[in-house]
């Protein structure tokens, strides 16, 4: 899903802490395909009553660990919901195996948890904490997760981009020393033969560099120039 075109289209932005039992038409979501996470059955039940509420389907249960990572497999949530009872240890645990796995964000559904648990949440992998008894809290935590998670998206691109772009930089700059001991050229000659040599088997420049580093002849080395007697 394409999690900024969904935010776009939100008309109405939510107002965090108010408890509301419904939500007018102008301010029900796109619906998500959403994996609950409790060991609480029973709490379970009553998370689908509240995500489906909010105009999202929950498409799957996740109980235990064990089962977490094999559940987001096969249903690959947009969104994952780990609803936080009395063991903080087994909640962690489920957001931790869920993230490891999941396509898109994880919240955490607390009623009244510290700082520690939080951090330690946080750390885990959750994107946003709401309390479950206020129905627009709990949707605006999604909205804030899934603005997160898009921003995170977008930067790890950037970061691949540029190392996309150091990577080839370096592959072009060991080409270009290979051809300069080879050929005894300097340094912009060196990159005028690859240039010419890419033009000439209509070869994109790197894909020639990265060739002449793995030594492949591609570019025979030139007959030393004569001198005259």
């Amino acid at each position: 899903m394409d999690w900024g075109a969904w935010l776009a289209r939100r008309e109405t932005r939510p107002r965090v802490g108010h408890d509301t039992s419904s939500m007018g038409d102008s301010q029900q979501a796109e619906a998500l395909n959403v994996l609950a996470a409790d060991e609480d059955e029973q709490t379970l039940a009553q998370t689908d009553k509240l995500l489906s509420g909010l105009g999202h389907k929950v498409t799957a249960h996740a109980i235990t660990v064990a089962e977490a990572g094999s559940v987001v497999a096969r249903e690959d949530p947009d969104l994952s919901v780990v609803v936080v009872d009395d063991d903080d240890d087994h909640a962690l645990d489920l957001i931790e195996e869920i993230g490891a796995y999941a396509r898109g964000p994880i919240i955490a559904l607390v009623a009244s948890h510290g700082a520690e648990f939080i951090a330690r949440a946080a750390e885990r992998g959750v994107y946003a904490f709401a309390r479950p008894r206020f129905q627009e809290e709990v949707q605006g935590a999604i909205e804030l997760a899934l603005r997160c998670h898009a921003e995170k998206a977008r930067l790890n691109e950037k970061v691949e981009q540029l190392e996309s772009a150091l990577d080839r930089r370096g592959t072009i700059e060991r080409a270009k020393g290979i051809l300069m001991e080879r050929h005894g050229v300097d340094d912009r000659d060196a990159f005028e033969l690859l240039r010419t040599q890419a033009r000439s088997s209509n070869t994109r420049v790197v894909d020639l560099a990265r060739a002449v580093s793995e030594s492949l002849p591609l570019l025979p080395k030139q007959p030393a120039a004569e001198t005259a007697d």
